[in-house]
């Protein structure tokens, strides 16, 4: 009993700190957007979209409805074919979230630069760039 009362105290730290950080995965950008990258699905992309969103891909950048912005993507999917993509980095504070990653393509590699805010509790993308990527 003597020990059991000398053991809760770090039992209830290690339970609080395994607790944060499942919270802290669930703040990260959500999987499937890696996975349609990966796939290129831009379908699978455009769930994600805000009704509208800041698209730069390669040397082409505006301010796009997701219906139009979805119609871009595809069209860069069907030139640039995905072999891989992973996320490098991820940060954030609060309800915007940010993450670079790596596309290899069958023409090429490029960084991905994303930008989410939540709304109602779910993740939308405001902001997506699609650069060459200088090795």
């Amino acid at each position: 009993m003597k020990t059991l009362k000398k053991a809760l105290p770090l039992i209830i730290i290690f339970s609080f700190i395994f607790n944060l950080g499942a919270f802290t995965y669930n703040q990260e950008i959500p999987r499937d957007i890696a996975i349609a990258f990966k796939v290129g699905s831009a379908e699978e992309l455009a769930r994600y979209f805000n009704n509208t969103i800041e698209l730069a891909i390669l040397d082409k950048e505006d301010v796009y409805s997701k219906i139009q912005a979805q119609q871009i993507i595809d069209n860069f999917f069907t030139d640039h074919y995905p072999k891989s993509f992973e996320f490098i980095h991820q940060g954030g504070k609060g309800e915007s979230k940010f993450a670079i990653g790596k596309l290899v393509t069958f023409n090429g590699t490029f960084r991905v630069t994303i930008l989410t805010k939540l709304e109602n509790d779910k993740p939308f993308i405001h902001q997506l760039r699609i650069e060459t990527e200088n090795d």
